[in-house]
């Protein structure tokens, strides 16, 4: 039982009247009312007390039902919704709730205040933010309940106590899921992969805009009207994604470790290669390859790959680009798209990147992802006033120029490269994936 407001608001009056009865009389405390004083204060005190423990004891027999439901697996860097439901029994509800997520976790707001009249069911939906993966203990929930008088809440917990997993994004790879699913199915316009490919999907009439050279003369003949032949890009490709754990990999970006963001976008592009019908394979490195998987097509994979790679964090190691380099060109023979995710600082420090990606072609088409700091755009690209600030972005500049000299390097040795906020790079990669197998440049 825990007193109310209301409990501290009827003490204060008890003392109040009790000074009252004391003062009769005369400006200060007389002596001859001073002991019926202290009796009524002490009576009537101990009656709210006595009334506060009965409340809070009363709403034993009514308490609300309280049930959480979350998602099962938790998604790295979003706000994963958790719900509360509350239901009422014959009586209203004034409650304060608190569930004990995970301390790591974040979240908006907490505790829950609700009012609930009898007989009702209201659900209360808050957000959790994580920003590592892992495993971690969620607690019970906490609920307190106003008595009907007002004097008391009923304080108690409701035993919810489990596990949660957090796993890459989740969430960003099934919203990616139904777009590219839309487009396939054609709910979204194909105008832009019309036209664009090597494998023969369909023909349909000729419409304003599009390229003559694809116009079928013989079935055109046949049938009295213009046809054009609908060209898809080639399934069944191999698409290999080499992830980076060294040490640039675990500098924190916009609340996530690099690492992180960049298993996501290995996840999404895997997932889209898949989508694609392409074979897809993921190896992550540091000094060595510490796990490798596969290329394979089928929607078997992404599981398997998500399970795989969920456990894996960044390690303080400097990265072996030409062993990884080396593991790929020898278990794997067949052309493939290879995309590399790490980080860039400058030339002299991405020699070895260089000659490993370099290596890579003319056999394999070589692909170079890089996640760059908002944080240090931000810097380099805003005003200053003082000389502190002035000397911060003069830093940020040149890691900027740095940065570009060596990727302008990659580029001349036929690498291609995209070089994005690491916030954004999964939808990036994804959109040059999809543009690279529209111009069947693999």
């Amino acid at each position: 039982m825990i007193p109310s407001r209301r409990v501290y608001q009827l003490l204060l009056f008890g003392t109040a009247i009790g000074l009252g009865v004391a003062t009769i009389g005369s400006d200060v405390i007389n002596p001859q009312f001073l002991g019926l004083a202290i009796v009524l204060t002490l009576g009537f005190d101990v009656a709210v007390l006595v009334a506060a423990v009965l409340d809070g004891r009363r709403v034993q027999t009514h308490r609300v039902v309280v049930e959480r439901d979350r998602p099962e697996r938790l998604s790295i860097g979003r706000d994963n919704p958790v719900q509360l439901t509350v239901k009422t029994g014959y009586q209203s509800a004034v409650l304060q709730i608190r569930d004990f997520y995970p301390p790591a976790f974040s979240a908006n707001p907490q505790p829950l205040r609700l009012s609930l009249p009898a007989h009702s069911r209201e659900t209360l939906t808050y957000q959790v933010f994580p920003s590592k993966r892992g495993e971690y203990v969620w607690g019970d929930i906490q609920v307190r309940q106003l008595g009907a008088w007002g004097l008391a809440w009923h304080d108690w917990k409701v035993p919810k106590r489990d596990t949660v997993a957090v796993y890459p994004d989740l969430m960003g790879l099934r919203s990616l899921s139904i777009r590219l699913t839309l487009q396939t199915s054609g709910n979204i316009r194909r105008a832009r992969r019309q036209g664009m490919g090597t494998e023969f999907s369909e023909l349909r009439e000729y419409a304003t805009g599009d390229d003559p050279r694809l116009i079928d003369w013989k079935a055109t003949a046949r049938r009295s009207r213009v046809l054009v032949r609908v060209l898809e890009p080639e399934q069944e490709q191999t698409l290999l994604v080499l992830l980076d754990r060294g040490r640039l990999m675990t500098a924190q970006v916009n609340g996530l470790a690099r690492f992180d963001w960049g298993l996501n976008a290995a996840l999404s592009l895997a997932l889209a290669g898949l989508n694609r019908g392409d074979r897809v394979g993921i190896g992550v490195f540091d000094r060595q390859m510490h796990t490798w998987i596969p290329p394979e097509r089928g929607q078997t994979q992404l599981p398997k790959l998500v399970e795989r790679l969920t456990p894996i964090y960044p390690e303080l190691l400097e990265p072996d680009y030409m062993s990884a380099v080396t593991t790929v060109a020898t278990r794997q023979t067949r052309r493939a798209l290879v995309v590399l995710i790490t980080e860039v600082i400058d030339s002299t420090a991405s020699i070895e990147l260089l000659a490993a990606m370099g290596r890579l072609a003319p056999r394999h088409l070589p692909f170079c992802v890089t996640l760059r700091d908002p944080q240090v755009d931000q810097q380099a690209y805003t005003l200053t006033a003082d000389v502190p600030t002035t000397y911060a972005r003069a830093v940020a500049l040149d890691l900027l120029a740095q940065r570009q000299l060596a990727l302008a390097k990659l580029k001349q040795r036929g690498v291609l490269v995209l070089d994005a906020p690491a916030d954004q790079i999964s939808d990036q990669l994804v959109e040059r994936y999809l543009q690279l197998k529209a111009r069947s440049q693999l």
